[in-house]
C-alpha cells in the first residue's frame, strides 16, 4: 500500500479522545497508523481538501470498519465535492452508529447530486426531531439551500425566519443562519433588509466564518486597496525590455562616436590655423589683408565645423 509522508511531530494523539476510544479495537501499531492518517485529515481539510482525501483514503485501507474512519473519508469528500462517495460513506457511519447527528450533510449531498427535492424530503424526516440544536439550525440551512436551488427565493427567506434567528443571543450558528438569510433577501431584490442582515451577521461573526464584512461593505459601495502592492508598484522601477537597453547603448557608442570625430575635427582645425599662421610669417605685410571672399570662406568653414 502506497503511504503519504507524515511530519515527525504528528504522533496520533491529536486527534478527539472518542476517535482514539475506537481505534482502540485495532492492533496497537495499525490504531497508530489510522490516527496519525486522521490528524492529517483534519489538518488538510480546509486548505486543502484534496490532499486531505488522499490522508483518508489510506486510513480507510487500514480500518475500513471503524465508524469514526468512515465518517472522516466522508467529510474529506463532502470538501472536495465528492457527494456521491461523501454520502456513501456517511450512511455507512451511520449504519456503524445508528447515530442521525450526520442527517443534514447527508442532505446536503444529495443538493451537491442535483437532487434538492431529496433534501427537502430529508427535511421533514422523522430524523429531523432527533437532532439538537445546532444540527436542526443545519437542517434549516440545507432546506433553504434546496429551496434556492429550485428557484423558490420566497420559500427560502421563509424557511429560514425561526426563533433561532430572531433571537439575540449569539451562538455557534447565528453568524451563517444570519448571513443565509442576508443572502436570499438580496437575491430576491431587497437590499435594505439584506444589508441589515449583513450587518447582524459581521456583529455575529467573531472568527471570520463568513464574508459578511466584504458583502456588507460591497453593498455600501466601499471598496478595498491593497496598500502593499500599491507602495511596491511605485517603488520598483519599470524593467526595461531588451530592445530599449539595447537602443540605449547604441546611443551611447554612437555619442562617444560623435566625441571622437569632434576631436579629430578640432585637431585638424588646430593643424590648419598652425598652417596658416607659418604663411602669413612667410607672406609680405600687405598680402595679410584678406578679401571680403575669404572671409566668408572662412566663416563658411566654421560654420560646417560640428559643435564640441
Amino acid at each position: 500500500m502506497k503511504r503519504l509522508p507524515i511530519p515527525d511531530d504528528v504522533t496520533g494523539e491529536e486527534i478527539d479522545k472518542d476517535v482514539r476510544q475506537e481505534l482502540q479495537s485495532l492492533p496497537k501499531g495499525l490504531a497508530e497508523d489510522v490516527s496519525r492518517n486522521l490528524v492529517m485529515v483534519a489538518r488538510l481539510i480546509d486548505e486543502d481538501p484534496e490532499g486531505a482525501y488522499a490522508y483518508s483514503k489510506i486510513a480507510l485501507r487500514l480500518a475500513l470498519r471503524v465508524a469514526a474512519v468512515r465518517e472522516a473519508a466522508g467529510f474529506a469528500a463532502y470538501a472536495s465535492q465528492k457527494y456521491s462517495e461523501a454520502l456513501a460513506e456517511f450512511r455507512a457511519a451511520r449504519r456503524m452508529t445508528g447515530s442521525v447527528e450526520l442527517w443534514p450533510v447527508m442532505a446536503d449531498c444529495e443538493r451537491g447530486l442535483g437532487r434538492p427535492e431529496k433534501a427537502l424530503d430529508m427535511a421533514g424526516a422523522p430524523e429531523v426531531q432527533k437532532l439538537d440544536k445546532a444540527s436542526q439550525v443545519e437542517m434549516r440551512l440545507v432546506a433553504a439551500g434546496a429551496r434556492r436551488d429550485m428557484g423558490q427565493l420566497d420559500a427560502a427567506i421563509v424557511t429560514l425566519q425561526s426563533p433561532e434567528l430572531a433571537s439575540n443571543s449569539v451562538q455557534p450558528w447565528t453568524a451563517r443562519l444570519r448571513y443565509a438569510y442576508a443572502d436570499a433577501l438580496l437575491a430576491a431584490g431587497r437590499e435594505g433588509e439584506a444589508r441589515e442582515w449583513f450587518a447582524k451577521a459581521v456583529e455575529s461573526d467573531k472568527d471570520g466564518s463568513t464574508d459578511a464584512s466584504d458583502r456588507l461593505a460591497e453593498l455600501d459601495g466601499v471598496e478595498f486597496v491593497d496598500v502593499l502592492v500599491e507602495d511596491e508598484d511605485e517603488t520598483e522601477p519599470e524593467a526595461k525590455s531588451e530592445p530599449e537597453i539595447e537602443s540605449e547603448s547604441k546611443d551611447e557608442f554612437d555619442d562617444e562616436d560623435e566625441d571622437d570625430d569632434e576631436f579629430e575635427i578640432d585637431d585638424e582645425e588646430d593643424g590648419d590655423e598652425e598652417d596658416e599662421a607659418d604663411a602669413e610669417d612667410e607672406t609680405p605685410q600687405a598680402a595679410q589683408v584678406p578679401v571680403d571672399g575669404d572671409v566668408e570662406d572662412d566663416e563658411d568653414e566654421e560654420d560646417d565645423a560640428p559643435q564640441s
